[in-house]
């Protein structure tokens, strides 16, 4: 699995000799001197890839480039890498949700497995959240009628509970569940219940009074 490696460094000999690395590893990759530079050409977060980013560079650092990163939904992983290691900083950004800190210098094998996994870690967020994406876009496909009896199905209720707080006939219910099945492309209770609590529905459904 390659993908595309962004380095931000205010070093260009660093950047330079980080660059032909990954290549010869087989990575795309970018670079930039600042983080005001990487996010003029914001990359997309729909391509594998992860973010090497110095901590101490001019203007906006490392961790802050990370936070304004995070308000903008990008979903790239973060490696940071610094010369002068210290825990606080460590221990934030880790938290902030940075997939690693490396020291300079960075042995190649060591800085290649980062890579690796920052990218497969990418790959696995992606695949997540275009499987979410799917599920609510089938979601706003139901009427409101349909959304109504899904709310109540996933919460448990049989067609006859459903169509007492519907106002209508069991096989009324009965027709719309059958759309709801078609349209979320489910075949079982089971699988709607388990994509509802994938997405959050169900939490909120639960939450609502009966």
């Amino acid at each position: 699995m390659q993908g595309f490696v962004y380095i931000v460094d205010d070093d260009a000999s660093f950047r330079t000799a980080m660059e032909r690395r990954l290549k010869l590893a087989g990575y795309e990759v970018a670079t930039y001197a600042s983080a005001e530079h990487l996010l003029d050409r914001l990359p997309s977060d729909s391509e594998l890839g992860c973010i090497l980013l110095d901590v101490r560079i001019p203007g906006l650092s490392g961790p802050e480039l990370q936070e304004r990163l995070s308000k903008l939904g990008s979903t790239l992983p973060i490696i940071f890498l610094t010369g002068y290691p210290d825990i606080p900083t460590t221990v934030r950004t880790i938290r902030a949700g940075a997939e690693d800190f490396l020291t300079k210098p960075v042995p190649s094998d060591q800085l290649l497995q980062a890579v690796e996994r920052a990218i497969a870690h990418h790959n696995a967020t992606y695949r997540r959240k275009s499987t979410l994406d799917v599920v609510h876009s089938h979601i706003a496909a139901l009427t409101p009628r349909e959304r109504e009896v899904f709310e109540l199905v996933i919460r448990g209720k049989q067609n006859k509970q459903i169509a007492y707080a519907l106002g209508c006939t069991g096989r009324t219910v009965k027709a719309h569940r059958h759309r709801v099945m078609e349209k979320m492309q489910v075949r079982s209770l089971a699988e709607l219940v388990s994509l509802a609590e994938r997405v959050g529905v169900l939490g909120t459904a639960s939450g609502q009074t009966a």
